[in-house]
Formats: C-alpha cells, structure tokens, sequence
C-alpha cells in the first residue's frame, strides 16, 4: 500500500508541475496592451492626416476639425485602465489549481479505482485446506442458526464431502430433508456419502437414494455409477454390466473415465462369465481408387517414404479410415473401408459422405509437415469405386 501511494503521489507532483509551470517559469518579454496598441494607431492616422494637409486633400479648417477629433479620442482610449493579460493573483491560481487537481484525481480514483483492494492483494496468501476447513467450519455455524435454510445444509454436505467428511456429508444431507428428494444428483451425492460411511456397502438407504435418483434422471452419470457398483459388490454381474454400459455410452470415447469404465465392464463380465461385447460388424462398404503423382513431383519421392490416404467426415478433423503404405510405382490401387477404421464408434461405412486426401509423408506421422506432398482435399459419396486423387502439391 505505501509503495503504491508512494507512487501515486510523485506523479501528482510531475502532473502539477507541467500544469503549473507557466506560473513558475513566465514568459520574458511582456505582451503589448491595449493602451499601447490605441496609441500606435492614432498615432499613424494623425501622420497620414498631416501628410493630407500639406498635399492639399484637406484645408487648414478641417484639418484642425478632424485632428481635434482625433485627440479626444486618443484621449478617452487611452484613459482606461490597461487591460494587459494577467491571471489575478499568481499564489492564488497556483494553490486553486493544485486543491482543483488533487480533489479531481483522489475522487475520481476512489470512485472508479479500489486503493483497499490493491492493497489486499499482495497480503493475500493462498487457499489451503487449513483456510477451506476454516470457512466450513464458519459456514456450519451459520447454518446451526438458519435450520431452516434447505439449500445452504445440501451446500454444506457437499463442502464435507469434497473435505472427505462422509460422516458429516451424511447428517448434513439429512437435514436438507425435502430438498434433496427432488434432485437426482443430490439424491446420488448422499448415497454415495452414505455407502464410503458403511465401508462401501450399499445395503439399505443407499440403494433407494440411488433407485430413486435414476428414476428422476435415467441418464445420472453418479447413479449408473454407483448402481452398477452395488450390484457389482452384491455380484449381480449382469445388472452392473448393463449400468455400466448405459453409462459408457454418455462418455468420450478416448477419455480416462471411459477407459475405466470399460476396465470395469470386462471384470464384470469376466466374473460373471458373461460373454465379451459383440465386436462392431466391418463392412466393406467405403470408397476406392487410384493415387497417381505429377511428373514435377515425381523425383521428390523417396523410397522409404510413406503413403497414406485418410478419409474424414466433411468438416472434422479426426480421420474415420487411414490407409498407410510404403510407396510403390504410381498409380496406387487403394481402399477405404471399415477395417481401417480409427474408432469402432466411428464407421466409414455410417457416414453418406467423405473428404478425402493423399499424403506423402518422410517420417509417417500422423501430423502433417513441412516438405510433404500432398493432394487437393474430395468430397465423393461412400460406396464410389473410381476416385482419382493425384499428388501435385508441397506443403509449405
């Protein structure tokens, strides 16, 4: 904070400075006034009459007229009070303008900015579960005087569990009563705070909590979850595979909690003796063709160089059918099909349509590079047999 301060106050300071510095530093040459200025016109008038005199434009009687005239009001002009810019009192302007400039900066600040929390933050440390814990234990208390509050007790019993305090999850829960009842994942948040307090037994009330959450919520991730693992514990293996796999099917296909979850179906259905997962049917429906390259390409090409035709869905990056091959003499047969297929759950032979495209690449990877030869990207049907595709492109 005083560093802060610190430096908020020099740059006030540089700020009055520029501000104020005509005050401190005034200019050296005075400014001609308007006393001054009338003078040297009448002067030059009363010049140019005399000159009409002696030439004759005008007689001696309206020569003495009209140069009587003009030193009245030479006269009167020149008897006002000087009116030489100045700004009244130097050390009255320079301490208004200072308490203008300070109050506008300090309100301004206070009022858009927030000093205080600038401050705060470089005295913040941070969370740790000492800090968390404290704050639970304050949220607790608040709660012992609102019972009433349903939704802060479901709040708290989550705060428990994320705490690894089962125990307290479950009482905190049962004091959320009818607020829980209606909500598929609370219901299943208290099941599961209830089986870790019984050692991972689901007997009893959490398997109606968990009955009762997939009966407002067929689909809950937590209870397919944990009413697979209850059927598991109690080895109803068939049930656990059939939660399990309901389950599987609302994940990403490469994800980690897929992974377990398919870890998880084959011990059921090993324990179970049960039979494995019927393997997707491959069929030959896909595309096929010829590669050919151009002729200016044609030296570029080596022998341990490697070929791969890929076939994505329209718009999308993933590939459904890689072909890799070594490269042989041009034109190339090739064929995509459902046996080349990169994910099970990702067919050629399911899509209506195709892009596909040639690469030759010098290290076979699957991210393209600089220097590979490349074809120009084709939409074609699934199902066409006569597609050409020729090489006649460098990747930059």
């Amino acid at each position: 904070m005083t560093s802060f301060l610190i430096s908020a106050f020099l740059l006030l300071i540089l700020i009055l400075v520029l501000v104020l510095r005509p005050f401190f530093f005034p200019a050296k040459e005075s400014a001609t006034s308007r006393r001054q200025m009338n003078a040297a016109i009448y002067g030059e008038e009363l010049d140019k009459l005399e000159a009409d005199r002696l030439s004759g434009v005008v007689d001696s009687s309206t020569y003495e007229l009209i140069h009587a005239e003009m030193r009245q009001r030479l006269f009167q002009d020149t008897d006002e009070a000087d009116d030489l810019a100045v700004l009244g009192s130097p050390k009255k302007t320079i301490i208004g303008i200072s308490v203008f400039v300070v109050l506008l900066s300090a309100g301004l600040y206070f009022g858009l900015g927030d000093a205080f929390r600038i401050a705060d933050i470089k005295d913040q440390q941070p969370m740790t579960k000492e800090s968390v814990e404290k704050m639970v234990t304050e949220f607790a208390a608040k709660m012992e005087k609102e019972p009433d509050n349903l939704k802060g007790w479901t709040m708290l019993a989550r705060s428990y569990q994320i705490l690894g305090r089962n125990a307290d999850a479950a009482k905190a829960y049962a004091r959320a009563g009818s607020f829980v009842d209606t909500d598929p994942q609370l219901l299943a948040d208290y099941a599961d705070a209830l089986a870790a307090n019984a050692n991972g037994s689901f007997a009893g009330k959490p398997t109606q909590l968990i009955n009762q959450a997939l009966r407002l919520d067929p689909n809950n991730l937590l209870a397919l979850w944990l009413s697979g693992t209850a059927d598991f514990n109690a080895q109803n293996y068939k049930a656990a595979v059939q939660s399990w796999e309901k389950l599987a099917k609302q994940l990403p296909p490469d994800s980690d909690e897929a992974r377990t979850i398919a870890a998880s179906i084959a011990e059921a259905r090993l324990k179970g003796g049960l039979a494995p997962a019927s393997a997707p049917v491959i069929s030959n429906q896909g595309v096929s063709g010829q590669v050919d390259i151009a002729p200016g390409l044609q030296s570029k090409m080596k022998s341990d160089d490697i070929l791969m035709v890929i076939a994505r869905k329209p718009g999308e990056r993933m590939p459904v059918a890689v072909l890799k091959t070594a490269v042989t003499a041009f034109p190339m047969k090739f064929v995509l099909n459902d046996a080349l297929a990169m994910s099970p759950n990702a067919l050629i032979s399911q899509l209506p349509e195709v892009s596909i495209e040639v690469r030759v690449s010098k290290t076979g990877m699957a991210m393209p590079e600089p220097g590979d030869l490349i074809s120009k990207q084709e939409i074609v049907k699934v199902g066409t047999t006569n597609i050409r595709l020729m090489i006649d492109q460098v990747r930059p």
